[in-house]
């Protein structure tokens, strides 16, 4: 902790000024004393000043529109926004910067991550960032990917259960994959159409609606709750977590996993895949709650704290974080970079 706020010191002075001898030597010892971290970011003592000197060039370029854009999102202390910045959001963008090259056609980068934990946020500083790197981002998220109102209505009469939009099978998968497949093509000569989807449409119940034309797409990020997830051994049900209960439970928590299959063609196109982790994954139904206070206090409307009870554990019903995203991050044929979230949303260990 006494490393973060030396480090956040110099980064606030750094941000005003040049740093002395003494800082950068700071920097590089705070660099490498997270093994963790240089292993995932690539970061070694032979390469720490280089990559630390192109960092702090990206860092001067791109520090005050991240600063300005995180302020108008709710972000408070400029000193948190700085230490995200030099510890996460710059080594991972330019990691996604150095695959796109050596790649040489459009990467496909997954972000996983439940309610609360900033995946939204991630990739739209990593947009900015990569902007500036020359490269041209777009964001996919998996609910853009929803079935229509009316085929959604039609598939709540097959299966009552699926009460909300957002467990498997209320997805296009076919229109996932047909939008990465035009973004690998090499003819572009068309804009892409990415597709896109208004949450406020039919009362809440939401449509389809415009799709975004965009030129070319160097880097697409793809988001979402369960973007990557895999299907497990149908046994784990024989033992479930709460909230999965009844045998009515376990059933529908089969059949999600059933459903699951579907999509792992979509998966499969992914170039790397991140995953914030909460250290509780019940602090989703905590920090929804929070949100929803916020936009009451705004003068919105918001749900009841038993109302967004009983919305998150639907979701955990339907893919059980201990029970889905656990075993994912222990396989690293599948998960590139953890990055957990701790209880106050800071950003914990990197690996």
């Amino acid at each position: 902790m006494a490393q973060l706020s030396t480090l956040s010191s110099i980064l606030s002075h750094w941000y005003r000024q040049q740093l002395t001898a003494a800082e950068i030597e700071q920097l590089i010892k705070t660099e490498l004393a997270d093994k963790h971290r240089c292993k995932a970011f690539r970061i070694d003592r032979a390469n720490c000043q280089e990559k630390l000197e192109a960092r702090s060039q990206l860092f001067k370029l791109v520090a005050t529109p991240v600063v300005q854009w995180c302020k108008s999102q709710g972000f408070e202390r400029q000193e948190d926004i700085l230490l995200m910045l030099w510890r996460l959001w710059l080594p991972l963008a330019m990691q996604l910067d150095a695959t796109r090259n050596k790649l040489g056609r459009t990467s496909i980068e997954g972000i996983l991550g439940g309610q609360g934990t900033g995946k939204s946020t991630l990739a739209s500083i990593l947009k900015l960032i990569l902007n500036q790197l020359g490269h041209s981002v777009a964001i996919l998220s998996i609910d853009d990917l929803y079935l229509t109102y009316a085929e959604r209505q039609q598939l709540q009469q097959q299966d009552p259960r699926l009460i909300w939009r957002g467990p498997p099978g209320t997805h296009d998968v076919n229109l996932g994959l047909q939008v990465i497949e035009r973004c690998l093509s090499a003819n572009t000569s068309e804009p892409i159409l990415l597709p896109r989807f208004d949450k406020s449409a039919f009362e809440g119940a939401g449509d389809r609606t415009t799709p975004e034309a965009i030129e070319k797409i160097d880097i697409l990020l793809f988001e979402g709750w369960f973007v990557g997830v895999q299907p497990i051994d149908d046994r784990v049900f024989e033992n479930p977590l709460e909230p999965i209960t009844t045998s009515e439970d376990c059933q529908f928590a089969r059949d999600n996993n059933r459903r699951l299959k579907a999509y792992l063609p979509l998966w499969e196109k992914l170039d790397s895949l991140i995953v914030l982790n909460p250290v509780d994954y019940r602090l989703s139904q905590q920090w929804r709650k929070e949100a929803e206070q916020k936009m009451k206090q705004q003068g919105k409307t918001g749900m009841s704290d038993a109302e967004i009870d009983r919305f998150v554990e639907y979701f955990w019903q339907a893919l059980h974080p201990e029970l889905f995203i656990a075993p994912l991050i222990n396989n690293r044929n599948l998960v590139n970079l953890v990055i957990e979230i701790e209880r106050d949303r800071s950003i914990g260990k990197i690996y």
